[in-house]
């Protein structure tokens, strides 16, 4: 039976016909793959493009020049051009063969076969294949059925395509948790459990990149308890517990419940053990930068327990302080509500000002300045009137007390 892609509005996005007849898309030479097929299938948005081609990667490079499109040598040694189109990447590869893996990387060579491209990806519904303009989806694999099955299978054998590539844990379990239905592919879960130490190969930024993508799906929990049960993060993450996994859920449930947007920063502060120092050791470990880091240490470092909604946003900032009211499951969804809407002001007086109400330069100006600024928090963020009749008295008193 013919499958067709169905019609979409990205289909259609400006500039993608000439990219297609330039690629010779009509010749047969060029066919969407992947995520733009599996995702159509479903009727899912598609925002990442991705066209295999049988045209050599430098092929690709001077036809796109002739047809006035930008070409990016993205990943020119691997056969991958990225083509921009009204400022919409999308990745164009050479069909591939595997001349040998190691776990990390693949010595690869191009090829014409179809096939035998498809049998070096690594689950059958990221195997699939449409041509542009007919729309006829090419399935060397059974992934048109897995799809509609809500089933996720390794192509071939799971342990060989494991050992092509052991990131390939991480992202069945992403795309487990994103596609999988409540059946787990016995010899898929097997596989990834005993290959699990072989993570400890990659380099923690692509752990880091898969962890975090896995923790911005939808519904990440199931995937995530059968990750902690299979002791798959062990040798790379044993801080990642069943605990973290019950506060994760408890996070989503909160997130949904104030409707706030899912961060998956918040989530793997959730995930691990609410202690800054630990945290923070493992943001260090996975090489997340240092901005990340430190969202990630605001969100489980401990603070009063009695402070305003606003006082804590102006004092951590915004995000760090929603972060730290939905993970703190004593305070009351009603907290977020005083932060809607709201953007933390500057304090309106300066240092200045209070030397021009008669407090003589020096130290004495930054502590004042600082009292004023206690008070203005405490109350709430008045106004600049009520910050004047503050500093006032603020001024005053350190007067009296040089007297």
């Amino acid at each position: 039976m013919t499958i067709l892609l169905p019609d979409a509005e990205w289909r259609h996005r400006p500039g993608l016909d000439g990219l297609l007849d330039a690629l010779g898309a009509a010749q047969g030479q060029a066919r969407f793959v992947g995520g733009a097929v599996r995702d159509g299938l479903l009727g899912l948005a598609v925002n990442d493009l991705d066209i295999a081609t049988t045209l050599d990667p430098h092929d690709v490079v001077d036809r796109l020049k002739a047809a006035d499109i930008k070409a990016v040598p993205t990943g020119i040694d691997h056969g991958t051009i990225t083509g921009v189109i009204a400022g919409w990447p999308v990745e164009i590869t050479t069909l591939r063969r595997d001349v040998s893996t190691d776990g990390r990387r693949a010595t690869i060579a191009y090829t014409d076969d179809w096939r035998e491209d498809a049998a070096r990806r690594d689950f059958t519904i990221n195997a699939l294949y449409a041509d542009p303009l007919t729309r006829e989806v090419t399935d060397f694999f059974g992934g048109v059925a897995d799809l509609e099955a809500r089933r996720l299978r390794f192509i071939g054998d799971a342990d060989a395509r494991i050992a092509e590539d052991h990131l390939r844990i991480l992202r069945y379990f992403r795309f487990l948790a994103r596609y999988g239905g409540d059946v787990v592919d016995d010899s898929a879960y097997a596989a990834c459990r005993a290959a699990a130490n072989s993570l400890m190969a990659l380099s923690r930024e692509r752990i880091a990149d898969e962890l975090t993508k896995l923790l911005a799906v939808a519904a990440p929990v199931h995937a995530l308890r059968l990750m902690v049960d299979g002791g798959i993060l062990r040798a790379v993450l044993p801080e990642v517990d069943a605990a973290g996994i019950d506060r994760v859920e408890a996070l989503m449930a909160r997130e949904a419940a104030s409707a706030t947007p899912p961060s998956a920063l918040r989530r793997l502060a959730a995930l691990l053990p609410p202690d800054p120092m630990t945290v923070d050791q493992v943001g260090a470990r996975l090489k997340l930068s240092n901005k990340t880091r430190k969202r990630l240490v605001l969100a489980v470092e401990p603070g009063p327990t009695d402070e305003a909604p606003r006082a804590l946003a102006y004092r951590v900032g915004m995000e760090s302080a929603i972060d730290r009211l939905l993970l703190d499951v004593d305070r009351p969804l009603s907290a977020l509500d005083p932060l809607k809407n709201w953007t933390p002001p500057s304090l309106p007086i300066s240092g200045g000002a209070l030397i021009a109400r008669g407090l003589p330069p020096g130290p004495d100006v930054a502590k004042a300045l600082h009292e004023v600024q206690k008070i203005w928090v405490e109350e709430d963020f008045p106004d600049a009137a009520r910050v004047s009749v503050i500093a006032d008295q603020i001024v005053s008193k350190f007067q009296r007390a040089r007297q």
